[in-house]
């Protein structure tokens, strides 16, 4: 095996030590659109980027840790369904990111690079750097994991139990946005939020506890990238989309699965 193809190995199944247990609570808590609508605004941190001539990866960055907080924010003030505010985030976001790239004529972007990335082209350093991230990242998911839990099973009882729900719910969505920001300059946003949804997705059907439900999200993930990587390799298709293609058959696979009703 080339090196590249190596490396591209190592940094997705680096995404996966975090991207497996963040996506059960993603799942749980039914913030799947909260991907989609940070993908969606990551063209607004490039072009806001490109205008203040700024690094791109931390204008997304920014952006994005500001869009987990206005949804936080939007959630506690507004009488409106989550997924409606977050349609109206991603759709307000995108619109306005490109009205502002428009301004900037004598710049070229490769919007496809940003969206799906090209972790064919990680180096040693890149993966060095995912796996530093995914470690850090999965440490602060197990200090809020307990909490989390709880949450994810019933706010109004965990805040009777002494649980902190505005700050642990900002906690989880500053952790997802930080997450998708720094692994869109690798492997591209839509890569990541798929990694987050789908293998969880998967393993719910095999899973009887959360513990479990994060381990075998983390082994669909890095049966994605791999089969993914392979396909890439043997039938000379895009490395990003193939990695989709391979979680989204694994799902489609766990589905087979009965349901066993008590």
């Amino acid at each position: 095996m080339d090196d590249f193809l190596l490396r591209a190995l190592a940094a997705g199944l680096g995404l996966t030590v975090i991207s497996g247990p963040l996506g059960v609570f993603v799942v749980w808590l039914r913030m799947a659109y909260f991907g989609d609508t940070l993908a969606h605004s990551a063209l607004l941190g490039i072009a806001l980027g490109l205008l203040f001539e700024v690094d791109l990866q931390l204008s997304v960055l920014v952006l994005a840790l500001f869009i987990a907080v206005a949804l936080l924010g939007l959630q506690q003030r507004s009488v409106l369904a989550t997924d409606t505010l977050l349609g109206i985030l991603a759709h307000g976001t995108l619109a306005i990111g490109l009205v502002a790239i428009s301004f900037r004529d004598d710049v070229r972007v490769d919007l496809l690079a940003y969206l799906f990335g090209d972790i064919l082209a990680v180096g040693n350093r890149d993966v060095l750097w995912i796996w530093t991230g995914a470690l850090l990242s999965l440490a602060a998911l197990l200090r809020i994991w307990r909490p989390l839990l709880n949450l994810s099973v019933h706010a109004e009882l965990a805040a009777v139990d002494g649980v902190k729900v505005a700050r642990v719910k900002l906690a989880f969505m500053l952790l997802v946005a930080l997450v998708i920001a720094v692994a869109m300059k690798l492997v591209g946003v839509l890569l990541i939020t798929a990694l987050l949804i789908i293998p969880a997705a998967a393993a719910q059907r095999f899973s009887r506890s959360p513990e479990q439900m994060a381990w075998l999200a983390t082994l669909v993930g890095a049966l994605a990238v791999s089969g993914g990587l392979a396909g890439s390799l043997l039938f000379d298709t895009p490395a990003g989309p193939s990695i989709v293609s391979a979680a989204t058959v694994l799902f489609l696979l766990s589905q087979l699965r009965p349901v066993h009703r008590a």
